[in-house]
């Protein structure tokens, strides 16, 4: 059962309570750049990325936003650390939530300053913790990054927002270990009824990042903890879009993209079905409808294994069969199985 939250605003999303998870992720372009930084934006917009977060590292990056935002569709995150000035600019340029830790941005005053502004226009504040930045007293108290740290951490820049009467919170607890930030997560989660953003930082390159995100954000999910997700990987950020939608449909949490069902080849399979099979998953990608394609390695069991899938082809010898639903349709080439599948496709979207 999904946790119960409170509902926070991000621009024109609603993150918490009964709305779906919200999947995001974060540029890696310098901000500073804004052609740059439009561009990615809008790859993330069409993988459908909800929500954006940029890296504001000077004023140059926190004036850059104005310009940022007249051009993209989705919610815009400024990510501040240590300034209060910048996330002020961010705020006057348009940005729709901070990502801060109150308790690193300057003495009471400067935090009271920017909740001030928050509130006036009913900005929400991200509480973002990173077993890698924890403050060196905790650090002390419990002799190592726990669980405990980390919840500690987030739980006293919460009270600094609560006793400024500013509760329109999100709060994420960052770790490469899938273990510690599951269990950071789930401590969290006991405690407050404010929405959590999930994800394993630092999780590496692609395939690593990829098997470490599935695992952690997966039990997580199934345990009904996450109100927006980022699968973090050393790589293009678009690739992080596509993965949470894998990660969240295949949970049942969410119902966009295109499954690929493919078999792992044996010695029955008489075509080339690798380069086939992975060529249909790099142009299937960006397609947005929740349809099932299969591609198979055999004519004998293919069909059958694929009953499930709208569309997909089953390899034979120097030929493959067409099929809908499990019903061979027609016969095509080798050579022709690729484009053709990709046509059946694009009639099934028509329709």
């Amino acid at each position: 059962m999904r946790r119960k939250t409170r509902v926070v605003k991000i621009g024109s999303c609603l993150v918490g309570g009964d709305n779906p998870i919200v999947v995001q992720s974060m540029t890696s372009t310098d901000t500073r750049n804004v052609e740059a930084t439009v561009q990615q934006i809008l790859d993330l917009e069409e993988a459908g990325c909800e929500i954006a977060r940029v890296a504001v590292i000077d004023q140059e990056a926190a004036q850059a936003i104005k310009k940022i935002k007249r051009r993209i569709s989705i919610p815009l995150v400024a990510d501040i650390h240590f300034d209060y000035r910048l996330a002020l600019e961010s705020l006057a340029g348009g940005a729709d939530a901070l990502r801060i830790n109150p308790g690193n941005i300057g003495d009471k005053k400067k935090v009271q300053t920017v909740v001030k502004a928050c509130q006036d226009k009913q900005i929400p504040i991200r509480i973002g913790v990173n077993a890698g930045s924890l403050d060196k007293e905790i650090l002390r108290k419990y002799g190592a990054v726990c669980k405990e740290a980390l919840v500690e951490s987030a739980m006293e820049n919460v009270k600094i927002l609560e006793d400024m009467y500013f509760q329109d919170i999100k709060i994420s607890l960052k770790a490469s270990s899938v273990m510690l930030s599951v269990e950071a997560y789930r401590l969290m989660a006991s405690k407050v009824d404010y929405p959590l953003h999930i994800g394993i930082t630092e999780a590496g390159t692609k395939d690593r990042a990829l098997i470490k995100s599935a695992l952690g954000l997966g039990m997580m999910l199934n345990e009904g903890i996450g109100d927006t997700i980022r699968v973090s990987l050393t790589g293009n950020p678009v690739d992080e879009v596509w993965a949470a939608y894998e990660i969240l449909r295949n949970l049942g949490l969410r119902n966009r993209g295109v499954e690929l069902i493919s078999c792992p080849t044996c010695g029955r399979c008489e075509i080339n079905m690798i380069p086939v099979a992975e060529a249909v998953d790099q142009a299937i990608r960006t397609i947005p409808d929740p349809l099932k394609v299969a591609v198979m390695g055999c004519v004998v069991n293919g069909p059958g294994e694929a009953r499930e899938a709208d569309v997909g082809v089953a390899g034979g010898r120097g030929f493959g069969l067409m099929f809908r639903h499990g019903e061979v349709v027609r016969k095509v080439p080798e050579a022709n199985m690729v484009p053709e599948l990709l046509q059946e496709i694009n009639r099934l979207r028509e329709k």
